[in-house]
């Protein structure tokens, strides 16, 4: 409440429910025409969530593949969208939970 974010919307993500092949395209967003499918272009979380939240449900079902991405835009606030050159960055407060033993994860190197 006493955030000066705290107005701001609550962007909300299930990490859990994103396919691996998606993973870039809802975080980051796509532009039109990077993909067979890209027939749109579609803002991600991360800008979506600009100046406010966004909360990251089940964080510890992320693949280890997938974490050095997520993990520069964490250190930095910089992204690229799928397809686009330009970077972007995101002033985004990150909130993530999960019912994962993360110890055991980080013991068993995942």
């Amino acid at each position: 409440h006493n955030s000066s974010k705290a107005e701001q919307p609550l962007i909300e993500v299930n990490m859990a429910a994103i396919p691996e092949n998606l993973f870039e395209s809802e975080l980051f967003g796509h532009q039109k025409g990077a993909f067979t499918d890209a027939k749109s272009t579609r803002i991600g979380r991360f800008q979506l969530a600009n100046n406010s939240t966004l909360f990251l449900d089940e964080i510890g079902t992320l693949p280890l593949s997938l974490q050095p991405k997520l993990l520069r835009v964490l250190e930095t606030g910089a992204f690229e969208s799928i397809g686009s050159s330009k970077t972007q960055h995101s002033n985004a407060r990150i909130i993530s939970a999960t019912n994962a033993d993360l110890p055991s994860f980080v013991a068993d190197g995942l």
